[in-house]
């Protein structure tokens, strides 16, 4: 029986081929195949671990191949492969040295960290060793027992979820005799994700403009640009945009899961996160993030945040804050949809298919349009309370950069809401909001069935005569908006996307041109900073 190891690289990562030869001569060990530090270290935790569990080490020379050779691998989990590896060399398996049972797999995966007590660690990265392994034909798994639950989203039962060196070899001892792994050592069945509390559209008084573009984002998946005043409520309505976000199809969950899971964010570590991810990742990143902790990267290339965002929302609070060139590398991503990360041993695409959620203060200081009391003409807007210079404003701006804002198709400027929105009428609840956002979701889910586009956002441009066709009335606003405010070309098919979404918000196959123009007015306003002195 041939067993295999995974190393996280990428998305889909390598299975390995775990090759041990045992011959005369010194005691000692030697790992081949471009192994890194914490792989050669193996050979002292795997003797230790020998030893505390009661297994007699090969007092030989020992050769280990990690195939294929050409490939650099890193990380702890080869640990736990290379110690069975070892004992089925040196016949310490029963049976295991004879080749595979009648109807045995020929291969299996294993994956884990030991420490040298015997034990094992969880490691990163099993979701998508099990989904490598069976696209490679590999039927059982080993994993350790704070991964199971990872192990169980895709293998159907078929692998053991084991504590110790000891464990796992008594569950391939079992497996050999009954065919199947040890029911003692399976997980329980997954636990679904946990949907957090993020609060309810309803707490937010007024901001009806900027709770309308937040509900056509979260129907279409288009970017949002919202600036304002500090007060506005521009971050707290932000984060309840998860509560009005369609749940994820079945395959969206697992590709979401699984690059969460190569991440690391299942580790023991982080006991309160989710093993099975069901509902849009909302991903808020501090401003002091670097550009490897946004688009991914590293000595050991691991998913960033705009890959942990994929199939959701990445939103970046008070974005004039990051640093330009983390801002301007956004752009190939949010049209691409991947990310490409290049080195010298050859590129790693790992995917980005997020929607842009962008919250910034129209100027440094944060006072540009704020209402200010007047004795004549009852409230003002202005820049009177602002302490920038035009300068500073246009320097504080300019870090957004117009190709990255061209790729933003709604923009809602927002101010404070004044005494009687704050005493008024009581807000929509957002189940409400929720239910309009889903109807509008299913409707695109049937439209492009079969297809590769997943909302209206990602419509190609070949396509929009296909999808976003206008007629009459509609094409005639839709002619004199672009004539008079001059929109690029990418503007031109962002605002026809919207007028999309609109239309399926209503429930409307065909785009009205009331739904065109209410599309122009979220597209508009935000290329200047000035503009938040438009807003009534």
């Amino acid at each position: 029986m041939q067993i295999l190891a995974y190393a996280p690289y990428g998305v889909e990562g390598i299975i390995i081929r775990v090759e041990v030869d045992i011959r005369r001569g010194i005691p000692g060990i030697d790992i081949t195949g471009l192994a890194e530090g914490a792989v050669r270290e193996a050979r002292e935790r795997v003797r230790a671990a020998f030893r505390n569990s009661g297994f007699p080490f090969p007092q030989d020379r020992i050769l280990i191949n990690l195939a294929p050779a050409g490939l650099r691998k890193d990380g702890a989990s080869l640990d736990l492969p290379i110690a069975l590896s070892v004992m089925a060399a040196a016949a310490l398996i029963p049976g295991m040295d004879s080749g595979p049972a009648p109807g045995e797999p020929e291969s299996l995966l294993v994956m884990g960290e030991l420490e040298l007590s015997g034990r094992l660690r969880p490691v990163r990265g099993v979701l998508a060793a099990t989904a490598a392994g069976l696209r490679a034909g590999v039927r059982d798994f080993i994993v350790p027992a704070e991964n199971a639950r990872e192990a169980a989203i895709l293998t159907g039962g078929r692998y053991a979820a084991v504590h110790s060196l000891g464990d796992a070899v008594r569950s391939l001892v079992i497996r050999r005799e009954t065919g199947l792994f040890p029911a003692l050592n399976a997980a329980p069945a997954v636990v679904p994700e946990h949907c957090e509390e993020t609060g309810d559209f309803a707490d937010v008084k007024g901001q009806g403009r900027y709770k309308r573009a937040l509900e056509i984002a979260a129907a279409g998946g288009h970017n949002l640009l919202v600036f304002g005043p500090p007060g506005a409520g521009k971050t707290m309505l932000a984060r309840r945009l998860p509560s009005i976000l369609p749940p994820l199809e079945a395959w969206e969950s697992v590709e979401v899961t699984r690059l969460h899971s190569l991440a690391g964010q299942f580790l023991a570590e982080n006991r309160s996160a989710p093993v099975h991810i069901t509902r849009p990742p909302f991903r808020s990143p501090h401003h002091s993030a670097s550009a490897e902790g946004i688009l991914g990267g590293g000595k050991t290339i691991r998913p960033g945040e705009i890959s942990l965002a994929n199939f959701g929302v990445l939103f970046l609070d008070e974005a004039p804050e990051f640093r330009s060139n983390v801002l301007q590398a956004l752009r190939e991503p949010l049209e691409d949809r991947v990310i490409t990360i290049s080195r010298a041993d050859g590129p790693v695409r790992l995917p980005a298919d997020f929607q842009l959620l962008l919250s910034a203060n129209p100027c440094p200081c944060g006072r540009l349009g704020i209402r200010f009391p007047a004795s004549g003409d009852g409230n003002r807007y202005g820049g009177a309370g602002c302490l920038c210079s035009p300068e500073e404003i246009r320097r504080y701006w300019r870090k957004f950069g117009a190709a990255l804002l061209d790729r933003v198709e709604l923009r809602a400027p927002v101010l404070p809401p004044g005494a009687g929105e704050m005493g008024g009428r009581d807000e929509e609840p957002g189940r409400q909001v929720a239910l309009r956002v889903l109807r509008a979701v299913e409707i695109q889910r049937k439209r492009f069935k079969g297809s590769t586009i997943r909302r209206n956002a990602r419509i190609p441009a070949g396509l929009m005569g296909k999808y976003c066709s206008l007629f009459g009335d509609a094409e005639k606003a839709f002619r004199v908006a672009v004539e008079k405010l001059g929109f690029s070309g990418r503007a031109f098919h962002g605002v026809l996307r919207t007028a999309r979404t609109i239309a399926d918000l209503e429930g409307q196959e065909e785009i009205q041109a009331l739904h065109v123009l209410e599309a122009v007015q979220h597209r508009r306003l935000g290329d200047d900073p000035y503009d938040i002195l438009q807003v009534e």
